[in-house]
């Protein structure tokens, strides 16, 4: 398995509100990786996002054992992401200049043959299997609800004035319940993580075509970013992609 994560800023916002995580080369951790998008004002989206992926990290590379259930580790990924969602909102109650802040988080914990995804907020998660590409998560948005409920097309909620409006984060409320999905893995499958300065630049087609072309994980991020920017850079740009080699037996 070879994963790569990369961020940048785009070409129009002056500081990078985007964080994420991956286990350090070589490590016994857990194959754990994560992106973050955070949100608010004077740097607070920045503080929320890193504290985000620190403390899910922490948590999920603590607590994850060997011969663990499914059912636990789905605990496992919840309970992260009810005490990293705990954090922020302390901090955000504490502190007038982090009020109101707030973030994303997609994560991805590869365990035995199967995926297991953690999700809140519009971050996504993609498989790429052979020439297809499915969007794993579904957009805590606005528009997506409106898409849901037939008001809107796909076309439109991409161009949509609201796109950007959110309806759950960390940070934001105190009950927060993340969508927790497994995914059977297949030999050569790429699990990709983005947040929306990806996709609200890039078509599906367009990304599963330029990871595909591009063989190689960390030249594909590079190419998507790259490609992100030329179309306008809009937003912060972050992009996991992890390539599946073997799927082992059970």
């Amino acid at each position: 398995m070879l994963g790569v994560i990369k961020s940048d800023v785009g070409r129009v916002r002056a500081n990078n509100e985007d964080s994420f995580y991956f286990p350090p080369k070589d490590s016994k951790l857990p194959e754990l990786f994560i992106v973050a998008d955070g949100m608010g004002g004077h740097q607070a989206g920045e503080v929320a996002s890193k504290i985000a992926t620190n403390e899910v990290a922490e948590y999920i590379n603590s607590h994850l054992s060997e011969n663990i259930s499914c059912e636990e580790i789905k605990e496992t990924i919840k309970n992260a992401v009810s005490i990293a969602n705990e954090k922020i909102l302390h901090l955000s109650l504490q502190k007038d200049e982090f009020f109101g802040m707030g973030t994303t988080l997609t994560a991805a914990l590869f365990y035995g043959n199967y995926v297991y995804i953690g999700h809140v907020g519009d971050s996504r998660a993609y498989l790429i299997r052979e020439n297809d590409i499915k969007q794993l998560t579904r957009d805590h948005s606005l528009v997506w609800q409106l898409v849901e409920s037939g008001r809107i097309t796909m076309e439109e909620a991409r161009v949509h004035p609201m796109k950007n409006i959110i309806t759950k984060a960390l940070g934001t409320e105190r009950d927060l319940e993340p969508d927790i999905l497994k995914i059977a893995l297949k030999d050569n499958d790429i699990i990709l993580l983005c947040s929306d300065g990806l996709t609200n630049m890039l078509e599906n087609d367009e990304i599963k075509d330029i990871v595909l072309s591009a063989k190689e994980p960390e030249k594909a991020v590079q190419k998507l970013i790259d490609y992100a920017n030329f179309k306008g850079g809009e937003d912060n740009i972050t992009v996991g992609i992890i390539k599946v080699d073997e799927v082992g037996c059970e």
